[in-house]
């Protein structure tokens, strides 16, 4: 993994020389005595770059809680990128030729004598110990915002950022110089507290880029009964007549919400199940935040319904928090938002493959918790393929704790575990007033970033359309006389969602995404995403589910169908779709990147290319609540746009099964 240097990114940290007994002794003091500045070390990249005076709004009370995290670096950062590396590339004698993670941890992960002097020296300084993982990349504290500055030197302060008021240091953070050696990266800002979801559901607009004109587009005004949009089973069921757009004034309406057999169909998977190639024998682990309290009881209720077969004993487990350990839900976006995405990720894997065993792992909130969980995962070898439908926003996070968070995606590869990562649902995020960017860890070089689509399925279930998510909203108005108009000239100004994507600002172009992604993109830097799948809430899939009544006490409310999107749906897609192709080819794809650029140069057409709509798709939507109805035109993703080919919205494009078993092979 190579990170590109940027300004102000990586400044080098302040050394200390020492010799063995003096360092023995130094750290035997360690806590009982105040540092003095030369004393100490500072790390210049742990410090969130937007952690400035022109955000700063004070500081937080002194007993304020603060989550921090301590990274520990490896044994040998370059001999585990570059095992990463062999046993991923198909071009490597090593190829698929993975390690345990016993190995791995013997080989690379840091000495137990250095986890422990971290250990105890945060317990020295009264903080507490939330986990430490087998692999002792990292250890997970809690504290008073008095102990974290007594412990780091921090001087916390609170800064507005994001729409949202985090905790950062106003200066780089340090420890004592005899300590310093064992540690990479000190995180005591709430830059992981940005962390979210990545699902939208049908009819709310995940970004507002105009406040004003957000409001007057969603301002309730009778619409016509002509121009009143039902929705569909499938594409082309139901149409509505608007004013004219595109050539024509009668379109599609939006879509139900999809069904796991219509999703099978049209990825080409039912043939397989009729040969019990439905995913059995292989598991698929999902981490999100918290736990929903009805989870196998909605998947059970949702699968009856529509026809699918309920889950067998033993084949959903969780490891989760209990109702007492969840902590930071404020912060977090509470249960019930994790609730949503849980539901999402579970029913769409067991919809895709049925037979699949799912591994939920719960992390106690948004930040390090979510650490803890990927970490259950590996270092104990519980799962290779892992779904991950939540992103942090931005590539903001500090440097450092970006490298930190590296170190775990390689442990990931070199033991052939694959992570899917969801792209986002903000588009090139410059409506969330950044810029251009994708967002990470979907943007990490050793992860699957997974980007959107949307898709038409016809009634015999085969692929009507399918285009880049991007949508673009224009309501439809009423004048006095009765004539109908749009707010704005299509495709309209108001901004429901697209997929993430983009170049990196932090990280160099991998080796296997060279010569395939167009020189015009990359710019020497890693492009997001890899693959795609559908994600538009308008072309969406139905989910079942007792929504929680009170993030207290975790209370539900009856069942309910819902129809939502977002990369958070695309991401378990795949994930189910390479269950499947791993019990069909009896392989074990792992990391699958190398792999999948490296059958795009041989073979593009195994790929299901993801182009742009011509003429534009556009589709009828009418709001179940306010009444408004709107034209929604499909493929128009911020900056980003598809093409021919790799394209920063879709990546290689869909997958296919006949591309997946060639995948398996590894034959390029």
């Amino acid at each position: 993994m190579t990170i590109a240097s940027r300004p102000g990114a990586f400044a080098k940290r302040t050394t200390a020389t020492v010799t063995s007994i003096a360092t023995i002794i130094a750290l035997s003091m360690i806590g009982t005595a105040p540092a003095s500045a030369a004393d100490r070390v500072s790390y210049d990249g742990s410090k969130p770059a937007w952690a400035v005076a022109a955000n700063d709004s004070g500081t937080p009370a002194a007993d304020t809680t603060v989550e921090g995290e301590i990274y520990l670096p490896l044994r040998d950062p370059a001999g585990a990128a570059a095992l990463a590396k062999a046993v991923s590339s198909p071009t490597s004698p090593s190829y698929r030729s993975y390690v345990s993670p016993k190995q791995w941890i013997k080989q690379f992960a840091p000495t137990k004598a250095d986890s422990d002097a971290v250990v105890n020296y945060l317990t020295s300084q009264g903080l507490t110990i939330s986990a430490v993982p087998a692999s002792r990349e990292y250890v997970v504290f809690r504290g008073t915002a008095d102990q974290v500055n007594a412990a780091f030197a921090a001087n916390l302060h609170t800064y507005n950022y994001s729409g949202r008021e985090l905790i950062a240091p106003s200066k780089a953070p340090s420890v004592p110089a005899a300590l310093a050696p064992k540690i990479s990266a000190v995180s005591v800002d709430q830059s992981r507290f940005l962390t979210h979801p990545d699902s939208v559901q049908q009819g709310s607009i995940p970004t507002v880029r105009d406040p004003q004109s957000f409001a007057k587009a969603n301002a309730a005004t009778p619409t016509p009964a002509t121009a009143l949009a039902t929705c569909s089973q499938y594409t082309g069921q139901n149409t509505a007549t608007l004013p004219a757009a595109y050539g024509r004034t009668v379109f599609p309406t939006f879509n139900c919400g999809y069904v796991p057999s219509q999703l099978r169909s049209a990825y080409g998977l039912n043939s397989l199940a009729k040969s019990r190639i439905d995913g059995s024998g292989q598991t698929v682990a999902i981490i999100d935040a918290y736990a929903s309290p009805s989870i196998v009881q909605d998947i059970n209720t949702y699968s009856a319904a529509q026809g699918e077969p309920t889950l067998k004993p033993e084949q959903y487990k969780q490891i989760v928090p209990t109702l007492a350990q969840f902590k930071d839900t404020a912060l977090c976006q509470e249960p019930d938002g994790w609730q949503t995405e849980q539901t999402i990720d579970t029913e769409s894997v067991h919809g895709i493959a049925p037979g699949a065993n799912i591994l939920y792992v719960g992390g106690y909130n948004c930040g390090g918790g979510l650490d803890i969980a990927m970490s259950t995962i590996l270092d104990n070898g519980l799962a290779n393929i892992v779904s991950n439908s939540y992103s942090d926003a931005t590539e903001a996070l500090p440097a450092d704790v970006i490298t930190g968070e590296d170190n775990l995606y390689m442990q990931a590869t070199a033991e052939g575990v694959g992570l899917y990562f969801s792209s986002g649902d903000d588009g090139d995020l410059t409506d969330l007033g950044e810029a251009p960017q994708p967002s990470f860890p979907g943007s990490d070089p050793w992860v699957t970033g997974v980007g959107g689509t949307s898709l038409g399925i016809n009634k015999t279930g085969n692929i009507a359309f399918e285009t880049g998510w991007g949508d673009l909203l224009d309501k439809v108005l009423v004048a006095p006389s009765g004539s109908l108009s749009y707010t704005a000239p299509p495709p309209g100004t108001l901004f429901g969602g697209g997929a993430g994507g983009g170049t990196s600002t932090v990280f160099a172009e991998p080796w296997y995404q060279k010569g395939v992604v167009p020189g015009s993109l990359s710019s020497g830097m890693r492009v997001q995403p890899d693959i795609a799948a559908l994600a538009d809430p308008y072309t969406g899939f139905k989910i079942g589910i007792r929504p929680i009544t009170d993030d207290t006490t975790l209370a539900t409310g009856p069942f309910v169908n819902q129809t939502w999107g977002g990369t958070s749906l695309a991401s378990p897609l795949v994930a189910g779709q390479i269950a499947i192709v791993q019990q069909a080819t009896r392989s074990h794809i792992g990391f699958a990147n190398p792999t999948l650029y490296g059958l795009d140069r041989i073979a593009p057409s195994a790929f299901r290319d993801v182009r742009p709509a011509n003429p534009p798709v556009a589709l009828a939507y009418t709001g179940a609540i306010s009444g408004n109805t709107y034209l929604v035109t499909l493929d128009r993703d911020t900056s980003l746009t598809t093409a021919r080919g790799y394209d920063d919205v879709t990546g290689l494009g869909g997958l296919t099964y006949g591309l997946l078993s060639l995948l398996a092979a590894g034959k390029h």
